[in-house]
């Protein structure tokens, strides 16, 4: 919610509060002689009303809203709601004692003082009250507004994804090889046949789901580098290394591939020995992806994930690890590399 609106939001209140209150002394002190006196009104009335229930508002609605409230952390709320209020009346209490001295709030005795800082109490818990109330509101629609947001950006970056599984010259590429190998090894082509339908079922399947086992994006990668390397005789243009456990893991598909098409489509030579190098460390508290390619100077190098900028992939990282990730990208010695690090939910 904008600044400007939370702001009218609390003018609102107060004016209609001190308004409410205005009428309510206004309609007690109707018995003064000489009408209202509005001076002496308003100097029991900030310490007595005013101290209290801004005091206990804005604790409520900085401190114990954010804190306990929306933790749901109900005892201590309720504790701290209740010392806010006993605390807030004890300062509007010693504002009164030191305007109008020690026995303005004992004329009655222990009793009559009891009452004022019971009845200050209730002022402020009701402020208060008031307080969580609006701040409920502000924050419940903040929530609806981010859920709207990052819906419409993950749809975008939905559609996105899907132009780049769907890349039709990785198709045609894989479909012309595997045409090629049948009148080679027939049995060798139905086996990358199978593959290219289980990638093709997983980008259509697997994928629609906001996490899926981190095995089957294992498998999809695996698969996905043996079709690619349909196209080269060299066993070793390709290196793929996973480290750890991948069992009992979750990730968000289609993660890693991006970088692994664009170290494909940047490798500066397809017989240079360890071209590509990816690998995957599975540890107990994060997982490590490393993608690496080697590019030729002469080439004009473009870092862009097959459609996709650098941009959208960091959007899609940072909606679905806030906080949870760290992605760098360095060029050293015609060797590319992209390191991306998640934390382990």
């Amino acid at each position: 919610m904008k600044k400007s609106i939370i702001y009218l939001i609390h003018a609102a209140f107060w004016f209609a509060y001190f308004l409410l209150l205005l009428v309510i002394i206004t309609a007690v002190t109707q018995g003064f002689s000489s009408g209202p006196n509005f001076g002496y009104i308003l100097k029991v009335g900030i310490p007595f009303v005013i101290i209290p229930s801004v005091t206990v508002f804005y604790l409520f609605y900085f401190y114990l809203f954010p804190k306990y409230i929306k933790t749901r952390k109900i005892g201590l709320s309720f504790v701290y709601g209740i010392l806010f209020s006993i605390g807030s009346a004890l300062v509007g209490g010693l504002f009164l004692t030191l305007l109008f001295g020690k026995t303005f709030m004992f004329e009655g005795g222990w009793s009559s003082f009891l009452a004022e800082i019971i009845t200050m109490s209730l002022i402020g818990l009701f402020a208060g009250i008031m307080s969580v109330i609006i701040k409920g509101f502000i924050t419940w629609y903040d929530e609806i507004q981010l859920k709207e947001t990052l819906n419409l950006k993950n749809h975008q970056i939905e559609l996105a994804l899907v132009k780049s599984q769907l890349d039709p010259h990785f198709l045609f590429n894989t479909i012309n090889n595997i045409d090629i190998l049948l009148l080679k090894d027939a049995q060798l082509a139905s086996e990358y046949l199978n593959k290219l339908s289980d990638i093709l079922r997983f980008m259509l399947f697997e994928t629609k789901t906001e996490k899926i086992a981190l095995t089957k994006e294992v498998e999809y990668i695996e698969k996905y580098i043996a079709l690619q390397k349909i196209r080269t005789s060299n066993d070793n243009f390709v290196i793929f290394t996973v480290k750890g456990e991948a069992a009992n893991h979750s990730i968000s598909p289609m993660l890693f591939i991006p970088f692994i098409e664009n170290a494909f489509k940047h490798v500066s030579n397809k017989k240079t020995e360890n071209a590509i190098k990816v690998s995957l460390v599975i540890e107990k508290e994060k997982i490590v992806f490393e993608c690496e390619n080697k590019y030729s100077e002469n080439n004009t190098f473009q870092s862009e994930f097959n459609g996709l900028g650098n941009d959208l992939i960091k959007k899609r990282i940072e909606l679905m690890y806030p906080k949870k990730h760290n992605l760098a990208f360095t060029k050293d010695n015609n060797i590319y590399k992209v390191n991306l690090a998640l934390a382990n939910d």
